[in-house]
């Protein structure tokens, strides 16, 4: 099992602003020597939270020298090319093989490269409930890349423990035999949970008529 102390330089960070004001935010950031935040909002703009707007973040981070990028076509929950919505939600496991995402795995990849620490932020406050995670950074986990959640108190979640969390969700009476199932490996478990959490928060086609509380 990794330690949260392991030191790599293929980190990857995710975050979401919804529990932080915009001071903690930065301060947080800094605490893990992060130098480029990648915003994966299909709408990088908030009614409710107007620090987290593009133009004002943007304006914000740059003055304490960390870059902002935004990744909506590459990696928002948000995606307009039907093919991906054939169970009636965005399919994650379908879109992370698109040339769009993949495009964005080898900016990030050129980036780490080049020494900056990348963290991708969203709004929600739980990892497991956020596509940043389930989406993005388990494809990034699955490359070989050392995913660090950042959490409402400032501390981090590994992969392996949100995955841990998703399991705990979707299979609670794992340890149970039953006669009347297969049992499934852990690998199997991990994966069938990802996809029931991509189930219920996966974007639907018609979601798009609602309004954007976020």
């Amino acid at each position: 099992m990794k330690s949260i102390n392991d030191v790599s330089l293929k980190d990857i960070y995710t975050i979401g602003y919804s529990c932080f004001k915009i001071d903690q935010f930065i301060k947080v950031l800094k605490k893990y020597r992060i130098t480029s935040l990648i915003d994966v909002r299909s709408n990088p703009n908030s009614k409710f939270y107007e620090d987290y707007n593009q133009i004002n973040l943007e304006k914000i981070l740059r003055s304490h020298g960390i870059i902002y990028r935004n990744y909506k076509e590459e990696f928002g929950a948000r995606q307009e090319d039907k093919k991906y919505y054939k169970k009636g939600y965005l399919d994650f496991g379908e879109y992370t093989k698109s040339k769009q995402f993949l495009d964005g795995v080898r900016k990030v990849e050129a980036g780490i490269a080049l020494n900056y620490v990348f963290a991708f932020m969203c709004a929600e406050k739980d990892p497991s409930t956020c596509h940043r995670n389930i989406m993005v950074a388990r494809k990034f986990h699955q490359l070989g890349y050392n995913i660090k959640n950042i959490l409402a108190d400032g501390a981090i979640e590994l992969q392996e423990s949100v995955e841990q969390r998703l399991v705990e969700h979707y299979f609670p009476n794992r340890k149970q035999l039953s006669i009347f199932s297969d049992n499934l490996s852990w690998k199997e478990m991990v994966n069938k949970s990802y996809e029931y959490r991509n189930s219920e928060i996966g974007y639907k086609i018609y979601e798009d008529v609602k309004v954007n509380i976020s």
